[in-house]
């Protein structure tokens, strides 16, 4: 019940994100929770490589390179997926960390 009520907020979160910022175009909310469950694959399956790939990068700028890779990852999402897209990587950064606040908000309330 956690998990599918997680899966909701996000797609919440990023629906949100999504009517904020105009780089940002989500479809409709089932393109919403699509979106959400390939940003969660992503982050689960291709962050963790990249970051211990780039992890001398990472020490060298005292782990602000991570922000990057988030961001890569959110960008990543937004063309993977046509009901979800991020027109270019400026948005991806303004979005990544919006999304990031937003979900940080919304399930704080399942704790």
């Amino acid at each position: 019940m956690t998990l599918l009520l997680t899966w909701v907020l996000q797609a919440l979160a990023l629906m949100i994100v999504a009517y904020i910022l105009p780089g940002i175009t989500v479809g409709s909310f089932v393109s919403a929770l699509i979106a959400a469950v390939i940003l969660g694959l992503v982050n689960t399956v291709v962050y963790p490589i990249l970051a211990i790939l780039t992890l001398p990068i990472t020490i060298v700028t005292l782990g602000l390179f991570l922000l990057i890779l988030n961001v890569l990852m959110f960008w990543l999402a937004g063309s993977v997926f046509d009901g979800f897209k991020v027109d270019g990587f400026w948005w991806a950064v303004i979005g990544a960390v919006l999304y990031s606040i937003i979900s940080a908000i919304l399930l704080s309330v399942l704790n």
